[in-house]
């Protein structure tokens, strides 16, 4: 079976961790979280990183960060994996959902039609109509490593004192081309950006996290926050509830190495994309989904869309197809807003992402795919 995106561990992994093992900094503390920190922050950008135990995790606190508070309401996507919507929920907030574009982000023009319309500033801060709640956060995930259009996005939630927080836990290696943000990497541009290292992503530290920002007080919070909220650490005095989220030392080391492999992995990933378009594109009823032109991908996953009534398959079909011949693959997620626990939350004209999530399908990815067996999988799909 070639899978859908394993782990390519190829590098100091070992070395790394044996030193912690031999050492016995194998918990929470040891230089390596902290390296690890410090080198991911040079990468992307950002003035400070906080390592935590996965991404869901990193969300969490970062709303927290911002100020969500029980009641509030977080604008978040239909299409995505369910973890932000979640993190929304475990704060006792309520999420709104949006329509997605054509790269399968946040669709940024019905999220600034339901800003306007469907809001009210009040001294300072916005309100939904419908409910009354304040709006507090929005969250845009850069699906598929591809860049959501940050800049407009940005200003329209800067002049509603509504807090960004970017799930870029797909989009590691994902910079902007486009000249208002040109060179800066996902996960920056907001107010706090989360990043995931599960064992499908583009680095792994088998399950981490890591929380980004440029403000100091947000981060010096979210250490707080990750490390149980500890007042005194000799004395062990809690003033608020926090988290047992910090990553540990062993963690951290594969993640130090992994980072080290990772403008490689990125280089692989574009050209493993390259040549499955190649061959796909020229297969009557299928497309291989390409990324915004405004920004350079990190193609985590490659997005297989299929017009049934010309390749005479549905996705369904074509799952089971290549399951028949070796190939895992995924579709996208079930759209959250028919997810059980939110189906009663506010929905926003959702459309497009309906039909995405029909005609989608996720093919094989790994860094370590072989070029033999993307040959094997697309032509595979020509004589399907």
């Amino acid at each position: 079976m070639i899978p859908l995106s394993v782990p390519s561990l190829k590098g100091n992994e070992w070395n790394y961790v044996k030193e912690c093992l031999d050492t016995g900094w194998v918990s929470t503390a040891g230089k390596y979280v902290e390296r690890f920190e410090e080198e991911f922050s040079s990468f992307v950008g950002s003035s400070h990183a906080v390592a935590c135990v996965n991404g869901t995790a990193a969300l969490q606190v970062a709303l927290r960060v911002v100020g969500v508070l029980p009641g509030d309401e977080v604008i978040v996507p239909t299409l995505t994996f369910i973890a932000p919507v979640n993190a929304v929920n475990y704060l006792g907030a309520a999420p709104v959902f949006m329509d997605c574009d054509n790269f399968y982000n946040i669709d940024v023009e019905k999220a600034l039609d339901f800003l306007r319309d469907e809001t009210e500033i009040q001294r300072g801060v916005t309100f939904n109509k419908r409910t009354g709640r304040r709006i507090a956060a929005i969250i845009p995930v850069h699906i598929f490593g591809n860049a959501v259009r940050m800049h407009e996005l940005a200003a329209a939630c800067r002049d509603r004192n509504i807090s960004i927080i970017e799930d870029a836990t797909e989009s590691l290696g994902t910079r902007y081309l486009n000249p208002e943000l040109a060179g800066r990497h996902t996960g920056t541009i907001g107010d706090v950006g989360c990043f995931s290292f599960n064992g499908n992503k583009i680095i792994t530290t088998g399950g981490g996290g890591m929380i980004v920002t440029n403000i100091p007080k947000y981060a010096e919070r979210a250490r707080y926050l990750t490390t149980q909220a500890k007042d005194d650490e000799v004395r062990y005095v809690h003033n608020e509830v926090g988290y047992n989220f910090r990553l540990t030392n062993v963690q951290a080391a594969i993640g130090v190495a992994q980072l080290e492999l990772l403008p490689g992995f990125l280089e692989l990933k574009r050209e493993n994309f390259l040549r499955y378009k190649d061959t796909i594109d020229h297969i009557d009823g299928l497309t291989l989904a390409d990324a915004p032109p405004y920004a350079r991908n990190n193609h985590w996953m490659y997005a297989l869309q299929i017009d049934s009534n010309r390749y005479g398959k549905d996705r369904e079909e074509v799952m089971a197809y290549l399951k028949g011949v070796g190939v895992q693959t995924r579709p996208v997620w079930h759209l959250n807003h028919l997810q059980v626990p939110y189906r009663d939350c506010q929905q926003y004209h959702i459309e497009k992402a309906c039909r995405m999530l029909e005609i989608t399908l996720n093919i094989p990815c790994s860094v370590g795919i072989t070029k033999g067996e993307v040959a094997f999988v697309a032509e595979r799909l020509r004589h399907g």
